[in-house]
């Protein structure tokens, strides 16, 4: 059977890029996305899958920005089938309540639940009664935590849109998944910012991302008699 394509929003280093890899390598053609500012990483990004055999395009576009959002799916749609998309951005961001300005809360917002809408949205338009729509999320989805009023508010919309998506598209064939992300991730920012939490990767005591990947790619394998609709991934050490 042919393979559609497969969107990755927030296609950055770490998980993103994981993604990218392993639906590249299963024989989708991917199509990576983050906004223009990040245009040449998505370049190397795509020039990496390509060396390996795959087939990958970067697409720069803002996910906040409804026009913006509804072109790249109008483009891609022209490629033929849709497989899966994925929305894997982050916006976690740390402020205690009083130093949390009307701007970034709404930022926050706008980055994890808004674009979310508007993706699911296009998704939808463009699946024909089949396909899987994965949207990641966090600890913060389901438990707010102390400093991250915007972060968890946010992070608990996107939750709730993905359980309104699933009931609504599930009787139409389109699989609905929300991962939490119960921990930190091997990537970049960790190693930069938390310097001995990355330790703990020595230890596997932080989440792989190409692990992850795995679980991403399974979920879209999953026969409609067995859908997951939520699922939790975490180090073995994390508290829960």
């Amino acid at each position: 059977m042919k393979k559609g394509s497969v969107i990755i929003i927030g296609a950055g280093p770490g998980l993103g890029s994981s993604l990218a890899r392993k639906f590249a390598k299963e024989g989708h053609h991917v199509f990576v996305v983050r906004r223009e500012r990040n245009a040449s990483a998505l370049d190397e990004l795509c020039n990496e899958i390509e060396s390996s055999g795959g087939n990958a395009t970067a697409i720069p576009t803002d996910a906040r920005d409804e026009e913006q959002v509804i072109n790249l799916f109008s483009k891609i749609s022209e490629h033929g089938q849709i497989d899966c998309v994925i929305f894997n951005i982050g916006a976690n961001v740390f402020f205690p309540i009083k130093e949390t300005t009307a701007r970034v809360f709404k930022k926050v917002w706008e980055m994890a639940t808004f674009a979310g809408f508007l993706v699911g949205r296009e998704s939808a338009k463009h699946m024909k009664n089949n396909g899987t729509i994965i949207f990641t999320g966090a600890t913060a989805s389901v438990r707010g935590s102390s400093g991250f009023s915007a972060f968890s508010s946010a992070k608990f919309g996107l939750r709730a849109l993905a359980q309104s998506l699933a009931r609504e598209l599930g009787p139409q064939g389109i699989h609905v998944v929300h991962t939490i992300i119960d921990g930190a991730i091997d990537h970049p920012w960790i190693e930069e910012n938390f310097p001995e939490t990355y330790k703990l990767k020595e230890v596997d005591g932080i989440l792989n991302p190409d692990q992850i990947a795995e679980t991403y790619y399974n979920l879209h394998l999953q026969e409609k008699s067995v859908w997951t609709h939520e699922i939790d991934l975490r180090p073995y050490m994390e508290k829960f």
